[in-house]
């Protein structure tokens, strides 16, 4: 960091110009970027901010309002402090009217009652700012070297974040666009400490700009995202305070390069798995991004043993029942474990599919059945089969539901097989949320069981629909976060009433005056009008997407 107005002033060769502050004593923690020796009442003109000013006040005006402006001149270009040496223009004191200017602009003013060679200070200075620079050199190829490495070698979040909480040496955390924690390390500190009521503290921190220091909160916060399209930010926790005045936060470059090495691992990542699941995988891929062509995809089919001509096809995705840990998060060696448990599910039934990784979360079948099988029948079969081999792989408890398994409606060419796809991979991401069980006779969801609510599960992640609850919902997330109100679940009982005031009056256990004035309170902070059909229904699926992406 560079030196301040205090720490040059504690130097030798300025300490025996006897220095006295006289006025600016508040801010003399500003960095000196240069020193600079000059007579002229005009010097302003010359600089550029961050300069110490050296002056024996020789050539300085002489009347009052001159004095006061050549001080705001100094101060508006942004000098880090003013030093007048007494024995030749002034001797005892310093022009009262030079004094108070200083204090109203509060720029740190500085008398040497002692003469001191003016070149003497610039060498030491200078030689404390250029090390400074160094130094910082030093730290940032550092820095490059060490995120450069890990996004060579594929380093996954968690290691990303662990180096740079290392480095910075405080907690560091990954959250997505909805405040929700992905990834994170508490560097030593208390793990329930740092994420406590997370959610609420990260929406009150918003500093301007893509990477920007609160000081209330004491956070460096900056966003993760790559080719425009932002997913996260990453957040360096530490304790509050604001920045020593014109210094940028010593870790800023350090966050920044560790949120590129993030954005670069979420376009770069790939799977660890077989050759033959890479080449299911491939033609899966194919499928659903259309980069090959329907052709293309049956006649590689077809030499994988798996023919899909002539056959009704029928897209199955598979989901792990799992914990709050996101999935994206989890060792790419469940997921390749997963895949082959589900193959040899597929070889166990005597099926021919395609069986791959869809994502960092599932694995996708396409099932190629012949004219004499039955469809429900040979998916029955395949999802207790599953059952059974991951129960047997240690994958399940005893009791434990299984994976979910989700089925497209069967299709009759390749060139519907993704929709069925696409379809299947709908019903698994809201079937995940669903009660195991539930009162269901088949082994597998369709999509008679996905409403809106699993459409929304479905774009859970999707920045768009992230900010979509943000926009319709932030002010009154952020007026409970900040009040510790239920607003938010005023509006939820108030619109799951139907709109009946006084049922949802009882419901919240409130008298109906009340309950009423805390929906007036909604409707100021949201500028809406409840009384609106179309603003209630906005509302309402933001209230369930909000319950999507917090889940």
């Amino acid at each position: 960091m560079l030196p301040t107005v205090a720490r040059v002033l504690d130097l030798e060769v300025m300490r025996r110009g006897l220095p006295q502050v006289v006025a600016g004593a508040d801010r003399l923690e500003r960095p000196v970027r240069w020193v600079h020796v000059s007579e002229l009442p005009d010097v302003a003109g010359m600089l550029q901010g961050g300069e110490l000013v050296l002056t024996t006040g020789i050539a300085l005006p002489e009347d009052r309002a001159g004095l006061a402006r050549y001080v705001r001149d100094l101060d508006e270009v942004g000098v880090a402090g003013l030093v007048v040496e007494f024995g030749r223009r002034y001797f005892d004191s310093l022009p009262r009217a030079l004094v108070n200017a200083a204090e109203q602009c509060g720029l740190p003013l500085v008398a040497l009652r002692r003469e001191v060679r003016f070149v003497a200070v610039t060498e030491a200075v200078h030689a404390l700012v250029v090390n400074a620079q160094l130094e910082q050199l030093r730290v940032s190829e550092s820095v490059h070297q060490v995120f450069n490495e890990l996004v060579v070698e594929g380093a996954e979040p968690p290691e990303v974040i662990r180096q740079v909480a290392g480095m910075a040496g405080a907690p560091v955390v990954l959250e997505n666009l909805a405040h929700q924690v992905l990834a994170h390390d508490s560097a030593g500190r208390p793990e329930a400490e740092l994420l406590e009521d997370w959610e609420r503290r990260s929406r009150g921190v918003r500093p301007p700009g893509r990477t920007g220091h609160d000081p209330r909160s004491g956070w460096l916060v900056t966003t993760v995202g790559a080719r425009g399209q932002d997913w996260g930010r990453l957040v360096l926790v530490q304790d509050p305070g604001p920045l020593p005045e014109g210094e940028a936060h010593p870790h800023a470059m350090l966050l920044e390069r560790g949120a590129s090495a993030l954005a670069l691992n979420r376009l770069v990542v790939r799977d660890r798995e077989s050759l033959e699941r890479q080449t299911h995988r491939t033609l899966l891929s194919g499928i659903l991004t259309h980069a090959l062509t329907v052709s293309e995809v049956a006649l590689r089919a077809q030499a994988l043993g798996v023919p899909l001509e002539g056959r009704r096809l029928v897209g199955v995705v598979l989901r792990q029942r799992r914990g709050p840990i996101p999935a994206a998060l989890e060792a790419q060696a469940r997921l390749r474990d997963f895949t082959e448990l589900a193959a040899g599910a597929v070889r166990a039934c005597r099926l021919s599919a395609l069986v791959g990784a869809l994502d960092d979360e599932g694995v996708g079948l396409l099932i190629a059945l012949g004219a004499q099988q039955d469809e429900h029948s040979a998916l029955d079969s395949f999802s207790a089969t599953l059952r059974r081999m991951s129960a047997d792989a240690g994958r399940e408890g005893a009791d434990a539901p299984g994976p979910v398994v989700a089925v497209g409606s069967s299709v009759g060419s390749v060139r519907d097989a993704r929709r069925t796809l696409l379809e299947a991979a709908q019903v698994a991401d809201a079937a995940l949320h669903d009660a195991p069980g539930g009162g269901r006779t088949a082994s597998y969801y369709r999509l008679p069981d996905v409403r809106l609510r699993g459409l929304l599960h479905l774009l859970r992640d999707d920045a768009r629909l992230q900010t979509y609850v943000e926009r319709e919902l932030g002010p009154l997330l952020a007026h409970d976060a900040e009040h510790n109100g239920q607003l938010v679940q005023m509006l939820r009982i108030y619109l799951e009433q139907g709109r009946n005031k006084s049922a949802a009056a009882d419901a919240a256990h409130l008298s109906r005056p009340s309950f009423y004035d805390r929906l007036h309170k909604v409707e100021r902070i949201l500028g809406v009008d409840l009384d609106q059909v179309e603003s209630c229904l906005s509302l309402h699926v933001a209230l369930l997407a909000l319950d999507a992406v917090r889940r």
